[in-house]
């Protein structure tokens, strides 16, 4: 008994140093977040109005515009005869559509999944 009331009165003086601490960290806390708000409200005075409802994006008058799906095919760059292409010989775009538009399917039989064990696409 004689330990346990030497550290209650040991600890006594520190309290309400512990106390006063806590007290000014849950000041700065909270102070650190009515300013953020604060902060946060003036730059949202600052963002510009929302646009009304006749100012949004509307469908045209045709309607919504299909998908396009068609099959392609890599546009290789030849050089047989050993003369530098120039850059306006070469397409846009890497693919150009193919002449066969019919999706090629994997072969029976196979998954066509790397790893799976299967003899794959013959």
């Amino acid at each position: 008994m004689i330990t346990a009331s030497n550290v209650v009165l040991a600890a006594e003086p520190h309290a309400w140093g512990t106390l006063i601490a806590f007290i000014v960290g849950l000041v700065v806390v909270v102070g650190g977040l009515i300013w953020a708000v604060g902060m946060g409200i003036g730059v949202m005075r600052r963002e510009p109005d929302r646009p009304e409802p006749e100012e949004q994006p509307h469908l045209p008058v045709t309607g919504a515009i299909e998908e396009i799906s068609e099959v392609r095919e890599p546009d290789e760059v030849h050089c047989d005869d050993g003369v530098r292409l120039m850059p306006y010989e070469i397409h846009r775009a890497g693919t150009r559509r193919k002449g066969d538009q019919h999706r090629e399917r994997w072969a029976p039989g196979g998954s066509g999944a790397f790893g799976s064990g299967g003899p794959g696409r013959t």
